[in-house]
C-alpha cells in the first residue's frame, strides 16, 4: 500500500502528510468492505494531519492561478482537496473523472455554492467552467468582482451520472468537506445557486421559487438563495430576479450597487 510513497526530493513534512492520507484512504476502503475491527481511529489520523499543518506555521495564500494557469490554493485548502481526491464515501467516486473541490480566493467576500460538477467540470476538475459557469462569470463581473476574488464550489465534489440531482446520501457524505472549506474561507456571504444547494445546506423541502431572495443563515453566515445559472439559460427572464438578489447581496456587504443589468 505504501510502496513508492517516499522520494528523496520530497520534503519530510510532505512525505508524512502523504503517508497519513494514504493510511486514511486505506481505512475508508476497509470500512466499505465491511471490516470494522481496525484499531486505528481515522479521526486520530485527521487530527495528526491537522497538527502537522499547524506545526508548519501560517502559510501565505497562493494566487488563484499560477504561471501555468492552474488553480492553486492555500495549504489547508489544498489538504482538503487531497482528501476529496481520495474520497470513496459514496458511489459517485466510481464514475468520476476528476474531483472538483472548488476554487477561488482564500478569504472571499462571497462563496457561491452550486449543485454538482457537470461534464466540463468533471473533465477539468474545476467548478463552473461550462455554459452555466460562463454566465456565472458574467454575474460576478456585473457585481464588481472577478472570479478569482470569490470562491466557487458545489454541494457535491463529484459529477453525478448524466448530471442527475445528487441523492441525500451523496450530499450528506460530501457536506463535511464543504463545512471545513467554509470554516477556513470565512466568507462574508454565501450564495446558494439553485434548490439542491439550499437543500444540501439547510435540509429544507421548500422550493427555490419561494426561498429565492430571502436571507437565511448558515453557521452564522448570511446566505442568499437564488436560481442556478443553468436555470437562467433555459429561462432568461429569471435573470432579473437573480440580479435583484445579487444587488441585495452587495447591499448587505456594503458594496456599490451597479445599475440595471440585461
Amino acid at each position: 500500500m505504501l510502496a513508492g510513497m517516499e522520494h528523496e526530493n520530497t520534503h519530510p513534512g510532505e512525505r508524512m502528510r502523504n503517508l497519513i492520507e494514504s493510511v486514511e484512504a486505506h481505512l475508508t476502503r476497509l470500512k466499505e468492505d465491511g471490516i470494522t475491527t481496525v484499531e486505528v481511529d481515522p479521526a486520530t489520523l485527521r487530527a495528526l494531519r491537522d497538527s502537522l499543518d499547524a506545526a508548519q506555521g501560517p502559510q501565505t495564500p497562493l494566487s488563484p492561478e499560477n504561471e501555468e494557469g492552474r488553480i492553486t490554493m492555500s495549504a489547508p485548502l489544498e489538504a482538503i482537496a487531497r482528501r476529496i481526491a481520495a474520497c470513496r464515501l459514496c458511489r459517485l467516486c466510481e464514475t468520476r473523472t476528476n474531483t472538483v473541490p472548488g476554487q477561488g480566493a482564500s478569504n472571499p467576500d462571497i462563496m457561491f455554492i452550486g449543485e454538482g460538477p457537470g461534464a466540463d467540470e468533471d473533465a477539468q476538475g474545476l467548478a463552473f467552467v461550462g455554459r452555466a459557469g460562463q454566465l456565472l462569470t458574467k454575474i460576478i463581473a456585473a457585481m464588481g468582482y472577478q472570479r478569482e476574488e470569490v470562491w466557487i464550489g458545489n454541494i457535491v465534489k463529484c459529477r453525478p451520472p448524466n448530471n442527475r440531482v445528487p441523492t441525500p446520501e451523496e450530499m450528506e457524505a460530501c457536506l463535511p468537506y464543504l463545512r471545513e472549506q467554509i470554516a477556513l474561507l470565512k466568507p462574508r456571504a454565501i450564495v446558494c445557486l439553485g434548490a439542491t444547494a439550499v437543500k444540501g445546506l439547510f435540509d429544507t423541502k421548500t422550493g427555490i421559487t419561494k426561498l429565492r431572495g430571502q436571507w437565511m443563515t448558515f453557521e452564522g453566515i448570511d446566505t442568499m438563495p437564488t436560481y442556478h445559472p443553468a436555470y437562467l439559460l433555459r429561462n432568461p427572464p429569471a435573470k432579473r430576479d437573480v440580479w435583484e438578489d445579487m444587488q441585495d447581496v452587495l447591499r448587505r456587504l456594503g458594496r456599490p450597487v451597479p445599475g440595471k443589468q440585461s
